[in-house]
């Protein structure tokens, strides 16, 4: 039996194509056995569209292939795309096919319709109908979107199938051999040879390279460098396919053994953008003197750097062990703190050195004066946690007031604050504000909301230390010259976001302890993220400050306060009082976080606006500045 089918087709490109993408074959040809005519008309954006029954079925892929073409000026590349239609009942409603072609680096796009009538299932050789457009050019690294969908239409829906393809650079052996990849250098390969020569008596390196030129390029730039020195010289091609250079330098003028070669084309396409091959020329096996100088030289300097290091090893621990023994004979413990605390001073550069890691040094010693809110018992125990870790897993000179309860005593709260205020600001010291429920609270005091007195304060030796503070800071922390002086914090455990007062709020507001290390790196006054880098000291981030002593203090004290007001959703409420008035003989420990006797009790009540705001002169006294650091608070 024989099956004669009735086959009609047309095929056509888009009226608008590019240089590139465009089809080698301009007479194309949809002949194939079976099919007796063929006719060509133009894509066009209007197709007919039939009820999902009558419509038919998609095409199904067959092979997508990238390779070269033969084009009047050379070889190209090109895409060769094959497809089949599916033998199924609904061949006989098939009236064409159309491919569509977008190069999506440029966004440029072809269009091909393939028009025909098919009366049998299967060709003559009992197979998938299959149709193919091959030669389309195309370029080496462009990505294009390929699509081929069956017409008429359906109403709704769309059988179109769509495959993307990256044609591949020129590095590529499919594509090696087109023009433009040749005139890219893709078959170019150099030959670099060295011949390398010292004159040991004028202490000259002579270095002759050699290597072989090409076709597509007609200049090069060959040159050599090393750690401070470059050189570099031009070449042409002319008449010859091998090309020498000769470089002369003194010996003085290397500080390095090994010498980096580069060899630079200017192929015709990618001029000054091309592939340059490289080279590494060692010339001191050439100078063995000059070699045997530069090891003994090296192994002295190691073997000088570890004797120093051992002595300054043994200095340090010999040093460390009687600072502790004598700090020990001479003060007392303080138990909130969980650390000695001297009242001078303690150079703790020592213990510091010892934990940081030797990507970052810190260079000097830094004073912070921590202001804050007295919330609660639990989170006074965190602010008293944090000043140890700042001050032995830091080295941070740290001003509290709870630790200078003497000079506060002598000059007063509003005195005492703005004294350290003036210092620090004199000097690239910082003040780190802890906000908290309490500090939002007091802030909307002092702008004419209802007055708030905490338990805690109450309690407390030194009263409200906030108000005043926040009385002195805040005109002083909106001005430019003195607001990188103020750092803004709050521990996200136990606080949030909400806490910071308006002012804070031009400011970048770190999170404790995940962002402790950055806060760190502002008391340095210098930042994490520098040009080319990443600062990093060693146990402060969030994942490793608790694994010290210090550290693991701390993290408890955060965690118990974490869990009090998990049990305590209305914490903050039940520690505010209707008056600041207090009975100290009513007053049980577990309410009241002191003895039941107290001595110099500081009430401060909020003053009037424009007295909140206005300067208070410093009182002149006997303390010099080295007493600034951590003081010992008189024995409980």
């Amino acid at each position: 039996m024989s099956y004669i089918p009735f086959f009609c087709f047309c095929l056509t490109a888009g009226l608008t194509m590019s240089s590139s993408l465009r089809i080698l074959n301009e007479q194309l040809n949809c002949s194939q056995p079976g099919l007796d005519h063929c006719r060509m008309n133009n894509c066009t954006d209007e197709h007919i569209t039939v009820p999902q029954p009558n419509a038919p079925n998609g095409p199904e892929w067959d092979r997508v292939h990238v390779g070269v073409g033969m084009d009047k000026h050379g070889l190209v590349p090109v895409l060769n795309v094959t497809w089949k239609i599916k033998s199924d009942a609904s061949i006989f409603s098939l009236h064409g096919s159309e491919i569509s072609i977008l190069d999506e680096s440029t966004n440029e796009s072809m269009c091909v319709q393939f028009s025909f009538t098919l009366r049998q299932q299967l060709n003559p050789s009992y197979s998938k109908w299959m149709f193919s457009l091959d030669g389309v050019v195309v370029e080496p690294g462009h990505t294009y979107m390929v699509s081929v969908f069956n017409f008429p239409k359906p109403v709704i829906g769309e059988s179109r199938i769509r495959k993307q393809i990256t044609v591949p650079g020129c590095v590529d052996k499919s594509i090696q051999t087109a023009q433009m990849c040749l005139e890219n250098g893709s078959l170019w390969d150099p030959h670099m040879v060295t011949a390398v020569s010292v004159d040991k008596k004028h202490k000259q390196l002579t270095i002759i390279v050699g290597f072989q030129a090409t076709e597509y390029s007609e200049r090069y730039q060959v040159s050599i460098e090393s750690h401070g020195f470059h050189d570099s010289k031009n070449v042409s091609k002319g008449n010859r396919t091998s090309l020498n250079v000769t470089f002369e330098r003194g010996l003085w003028q290397l500080s390095q053994c090994e010498l980096l070669l580069k060899i630079q084309p200017f192929f015709v396409r990618c001029n000054n953008d091309c592939w340059r091959p490289e080279k590494i020329i060692d010339y001191c096996p050439y100078y063995p003197p000059r070699t045997l100088i530069i090891k003994a030289t090296v192994g002295l300097l190691v073997v000088n750097g570890c004797l120093a290091y051992l002595l300054w090893r043994t200095a340090c621990k010999g040093l460390l062990s009687y600072k502790r023994t004598v700090l020990c004979r001479k003060h007392s413990w303080v138990a909130q703190l969980g650390f000695i605390v001297p009242s001078a001073p303690v150079d703790t550069s020592s213990s510091v050195a010892k934990e940081k890691p030797e990507d970052f040094q810190v260079q000097e010693r830094k004073r912070v004066l921590i202001i804050y809110s007295l919330d609660h018992p639990l989170y006074k125990n965190i602010v008293l946690k944090l000043c140890g870790f700042l001050a032995t897993k830091c080295g941070t000179e740290v001003i509290l007031d709870l630790l200078d309860s003497t000079r506060l005593e002598v000059l007063g709260s509003i005195q005492w604050l703005d004294w350290h205020r003036q210092q620090i600001e004199n000097s690239s010291d910082k003040i780190l504000i802890l906000c908290s429920p309490g500090v939002q609270a007091k802030w909307k005091a002092i702008c004419g909301d209802k007055q708030v007195f905490l338990r805690v304060d109450t309690c407390s030796p030194m009263g409200d230390m906030l108000t005043p503070a926040l009385s002195l800071i805040v005109p002083n922390f909106i001005r430019s010259a003195s607001f990188e002086k103020y750092i803004v914090a709050y521990f996200d455990n136990v606080c949030s976001e909400e806490d910071v007062p308006p002012p804070f709020n031009i400011t970048v507001r770190y999170k404790l302890m995940k962002q402790f290390e950055e806060l760190f790196f502002r008391i340095l006054g210098t930042e994490k993220h520098q040009p080319g880098r990443v600062n990093h000291i060693k146990g402060l981030s969030e994942d490793e400050y608790h694994q010290c002593p210090s550290g693991r203090a701390l993290c408890d004290a955060i965690e118990a306060f974490q869990a009090y007001q998990l049990e305590h959703p209305q914490w903050f409420e039940d520690e505010l009082l209707e008056s600041p008035e207090f009975n100290f003989g009513e007053t049980s420990f577990e309410t009241c976080d002191q003895p039941s006797t107290f001595t110099n009790l500081i009430k401060y009540r909020v003053p009037d606006f424009s007295q909140v705001f206005s300067h208070v002169k410093t009182q002149e006294n006997n303390f010099t500045e080295g007493e600034t650091a951590l003081y010992v608070t008189e024995k409980l």
